[in-house]
């Protein structure tokens, strides 16, 4: 029997207008070949909702967002932003109130290696082969969310660093959950050596430790989790940590994959989930029609598996887009110039090839 659900699509900023198109269009496809009803509803958020409302996030669009059952969203940001930090309204204020609101705390990144890729990477094919990680990444606390000051000289300025036990305790039991049902692995990563909000972040980790005896716990200083990343990926399986330390790491983690285009994520929490590619807007392609769609592909798939319990679906998509890439299909940021039969596209084609081998 299939599914009713209601899905908001926030396409942002950049090229994510361009990529979200093809995550809706996967999860049109899905529904149409296993007799589902996705209802899909469209908002703004981000440079363009500041433009059209002076809001980086309408109250229409968060209203939306309330009643959905998952958020299908593409990225936001803009160069002026970038260009003048002194600007009060920024498309990143929007991301973090809808994070807020929602109560979405884990941010889950799967990082997982296609073999055809393994020469798309600036590492060794023999360190990554094999690699398989999945990050929980806090996503509502920290130095994002806490007290921001600058001096009225404006030659000094704090952010505070923040953790409540219940914060660090809530992400803690995803990722615990999560690590049963794959190789019962936790690497908690911290900086409890010199930061005391990294300490109250151990202590908790190390007390959920005793009801999880089953699963392998290792505590994992920032520094050395980075470098360890490169070095060796494989000895990763579930990786726990802060908001800050969280969004560095992942986004180096992309070098594993070959291309942030191929990293997709879920924000979730207690309901409403909500999905996308961790690459930016990169308004230096957008518009080109060159940025690779399958990151936001894979944020479908995600959705369909995580928010919808559609683990077949999902893994349908999964395999469809390993299946492009088998053929040879590539955009540019995953294309080997050093490979003949490799077939560059542009965003479109290469959606299109993943639509067909999703039929």
């Amino acid at each position: 029997m299939g599914v009713d659900k209601k899905i908001l699509v926030i396409p942002g900023d950049g090229i994510g207008q361009e990529v979200t198109a093809w995550g809706q269009k996967v999860l049109q496809t899905i529904a149409e070949n296993y007799k589902h009803n996705f209802v899909f509803e469209e908002g703004i958020m981000g440079h363009v909702a500041i433009e059209a409302t002076g809001n980086p996030l309408p109250d229409e669009t968060l209203e939306k967002a309330r009643k959905s059952d998952a958020i299908l969203f593409g990225a936001i940001g803009h160069a002026k932003y970038d260009n003048d930090p002194t600007l009060k309204v920024r498309p990143e204020q929007g991301l973090l109130k809808i994070r807020k609101e929602l109560g979405l705390y884990a941010n889950l990144r799967p990082i997982k290696l296609f073999d055809e890729l393994l020469e798309a990477s600036s590492i060794k094919p023999e360190i990554l082969r094999g690699a398989d990680i999945l990050f929980f990444r806090e996503l509502t606390g920290d130095v994002y969310f806490g007290e921001k000051k600058r001096s009225e000289d404006r030659n000094t300025a704090s952010d505070l660093m923040i953790y409540h036990r219940y914060e660090v305790e809530r992400i803690a039991r995803k990722a615990y959950e999560a690590a049963r049902s794959r190789r019962k692995k936790l690497c908690s990563v911290d900086k409890a050596n010199v930061l005391e909000a990294s300490r109250l972040w151990r202590e908790v980790v190390q007390e959920l430790a005793k009801e999880y005896s089953d699963v392998e716990t290792e505590h994992m200083f920032i520094d050395n989790a980075a470098m360890q990343l490169v070095k060796d990926p494989k000895r990763f399986d579930v990786v726990l940590t802060a908001n800050l330390f969280g969004d560095i790491l992942t986004d180096e983690a992309s070098q594993i994959a070959g291309s942030m285009g191929m990293l997709a994520s879920a924000s979730v929490g207690d309901s409403t989930g909500f999905y996308e590619p961790i690459h930016g807007s990169a308004h230096d392609i957008a518009g080109k029609g060159i940025a690779n769609p399958l990151a936001s592909i894979l944020s479908a798939a995600l959705m369909l598996d995580i928010s919808f319990g559609l683990k077949t679906e999902s893994l349908r998509v999964i395999k469809a887009v390993e299946a492009t890439l088998k053929q040879g299909f590539r955009t540019m940021d995953i294309a080997n110039k050093h490979t003949e039969n490799h077939l560059v596209m542009g965003t479109d084609a290469m959606g299109a090839k993943v639509l067909e081998n999703l039929n």
